[in-house]
């Protein structure tokens, strides 16, 4: 019931962050901004020491970070796979689409992997559990923030953005139940994560750092990528 119940925190923070970013949509280009600071601080303050941390038990760094490029180059593979498998009639706005629901997939995917911690955290102990839980509640926040810019972004209604924050939403608590039929194997979790690291370095290059500059004043933009960094890595440091 604790795990439940803990999950149902992170999926609640995931789903206020996404309706801030719904509500406050006619500044997308600041909330970008800070979006895709907040992506590569998940990236590099959270997910990769707890990859390092957790995958150099079993494998050498350079295996972790072969599955970090794995993650951003594989990731890089299907964005351009979506791109030329999308038919010219479609128009760019399919194709925009189908990158937005790819990168909340990828977001949302994510949250189920949260989950995931929350429940093999508490089946450990108690202690653990409550550790692991906190460190997800610091950016559930953002990826609700995160999953809604992406669609957003890319040509996406707001309906649609609300569909898929609703996925979101729901993952961190399918994850936590889904650990009493599975458990992932000590040795896979850290690559897992270092795959992650990856895909969030480059969905933060590659399309949120890029589109909140364009057509908008850099100066600010840049400082809200700033701050979403900074923020991250406070909150981590704080939960660590």
């Amino acid at each position: 019931m604790t795990v439940l119940l803990v999950a149902l925190a992170a999926s609640a923070a995931t789903f206020i962050g996404g309706s801030f970013a719904l509500r406050f949509r006619d500044k997308l280009h600041l909330i970008l901004g800070f979006s895709a600071g907040a992506v590569a601080g998940v990236a590099l303050f959270d997910l990769l020491p707890e990859a390092i941390g957790l995958g150099t038990k079993y494998h050498s760094a350079s295996t972790v970070a072969l599955f970090v490029a794995f993650g951003l180059f594989g990731y890089l593979i299907l964005d351009r796979l979506i791109l030329l498998h999308t038919h010219e009639e479609d128009g760019e706005a399919a194709v925009s689409a189908s990158r937005g629901s790819f990168g909340a997939l990828t977001l949302s995917a994510h949250s189920f992997l949260d989950g995931v911690a929350i429940g093999v955290g508490f089946q450990a102990s108690a202690t653990i559990g409550i550790i692991i839980a906190a460190a997800v509640l610091t950016h559930d926040f953002s990826d609700g923030i995160n999953t809604v810019n992406l669609v957003l972004r890319n040509e996406g209604k707001p309906r649609r953005a609300f569909k898929w924050l609703l996925v979101d939403a729901a993952a961190p608590i399918t994850g936590a139940a889904s650990t009493l039929l599975f458990r992932i194997p000590d040795a896979a979790i850290g690559l897992i994560l270092a795959i992650f690291v990856g895909t969030f370095l480059y969905l933060s290059a590659s399309d949120l750092i890029p589109e909140s500059h364009h057509r908008h004043p850099r100066a600010l933009t840049t400082l809200m990528t700033l701050l979403g960094a900074a923020l991250l890595y406070l909150v981590v440091h704080m939960a660590g």
